[in-house]
């Protein structure tokens, strides 16, 4: 089924449109609470991956992101800049890279994991439990190929 054609696709109205101007407020929203932080959302699935042990290299965590490898280096760069990362070599294989919190970022990522939970929570105010679960379900639905 066809839901957009040239005759009734307004950018504002559709989708694509929404969904980036609610990914930025969110976005906003979480910059805000990690004010004085010196870290900002886009750091934030870094930081998580990083603190539970996942996506614990670059390309991997570029995958996971779903950004470019040149993002990826310049969010890195930030994080090792403050301090909160470090990347190592892999032993077994030199090409790897391999990232770690430092005891800075795992104070700041413990940090951020309560905080995050309260500003999604406020954006999802008005949701019912059903909504909220309609919602999920609809945009891994969009996710998939």
């Amino acid at each position: 089924m066809s839901f957009y054609t040239p005759d009734n696709f307004h950018q504002i109205g559709s989708v694509g449109f929404v969904l980036n101007k609610v990914r930025n407020q969110i976005s906003a929203d979480m910059d805000s609470a990690l004010k004085g932080m010196h870290v900002k959302g886009q750091h934030i699935g870094i930081l998580m991956s990083l603190l539970r042990g996942s996506n614990t290299t670059p390309a991997s965590l570029s995958r996971h992101l779903g950004v470019d490898s040149g993002l990826m280096t310049r969010m890195l760069d930030k994080l090792e800049g403050l301090g909160l990362i470090v990347r190592s070599r892999d032993t077994v294989d030199r090409r790897v890279v391999n990232l770690q919190l430092t005891a800075a970022g795992r104070a700041t990522a413990q940090r951020v994991a309560e905080l995050a939970p309260d500003v999604l929570n406020a954006r999802l105010r008005s949701f019912s439990g059903a909504e909220y679960d309609e919602l999920c379900r609809l945009l891994h639905k969009l996710l998939q190929d």
